[in-house]
């Protein structure tokens, strides 16, 4: 619950509210663990464009009722759907303590436990870690293989989530200022969305993920490209230097 309040950026009292309101669904069980998930997150953030455009928490209730017991709201809230369908691959992966240590050695710290556990690398469950994702795991594990301290890749991490999340802010406004206004506003105003632009809408939103993905790959491989001809270009100068002047003969 602290996680998706911290991740909607709400306080844990207004997330139990909003279950209490039962504006929210429960969230799955499994023994003493509630697991929330990115339709939690989405429907806390339809709640708080709702509230943002000027509607009162009823009726919000109102809407999300609606949207949930299949009205025409549901034309465009269902696009809920379509927007918090994971964009990422990621496959998360449970170890034992015994099993976290055999990827980081001594570099299984309490400090490093205690990191891993902020950026949300890792998480409890019982006795068991999970780890929130397959590919960063096996790349952390080759880059402490290769000698890189782990508190120093963790580091790395927090400031990689810091300029992905940039990234994603500014793909979010893309879509909602070119490709959602116009149905937001429309929505606020009570008027039906036509079944024909939703799914016109459904469409460019999944076009999308291939694509912001695409562009980001190819612009860190060009800033790549950049920083290490920067880097050898200043490695050949600074060797230059120190060799000095070429005297003839």
């Amino acid at each position: 619950m602290a996680d998706l309040a911290r991740e909607a950026g709400i306080t844990v009292r207004t997330l139990r509210f909003y279950r209490e309101r039962k504006l929210i669904p429960p969230p799955r069980r499994e023994g003493r663990i509630a697991w929330y998930n990115e339709h939690h997150l989405a429907r806390l953030r339809t709640i708080a464009g709702l509230l943002e455009r000027g509607h009162t928490l009823g009726g919000t209730a109102e809407l999300l009722s609606a949207f949930d017991n299949g009205r025409d709201v549901g034309e465009l809230l269902g696009l809920e759907d379509t927007l918090v369908a994971p964009w990422s691959e990621e496959t998360p992966v449970r170890l034992t303590p015994e099993e976290l240590a055999d990827h980081f050695k001594d570099d299984v710290t309490p400090e490093n436990l205690a990191a891993s556990l902020d950026i949300g690398y890792l998480a409890v469950d019982g006795d068991e870690f999970v780890h929130i994702s397959r590919r960063l795991l096996d790349a952390s594990t080759e880059l402490v293989a290769g000698g890189v301290p782990l508190a120093a890749v963790l580091e790395a991490g927090r400031e990689v989530r810091t300029h992905a999340d940039a990234l994603a802010d500014l793909f979010i406004k893309v879509i909602r200022t070119h490709v959602l206004t116009d149905v937001l506003d429309r929505a606020a105003a009570g008027d039906p969305l036509d079944p024909t632009e939703a799914a016109r809408i459904t469409q460019t939103i999944e076009k999308l993920r291939p694509i912001s993905k695409g562009i980001v790959d190819a612009e860190l491989s060009m800033a790549m490209d950049r920083r290490v001809r920067t880097e050898l270009e200043t490695w050949h100068r600074e060797r230059d230097e120190e060799a000095g002047p070429k005297q003839s003969g």
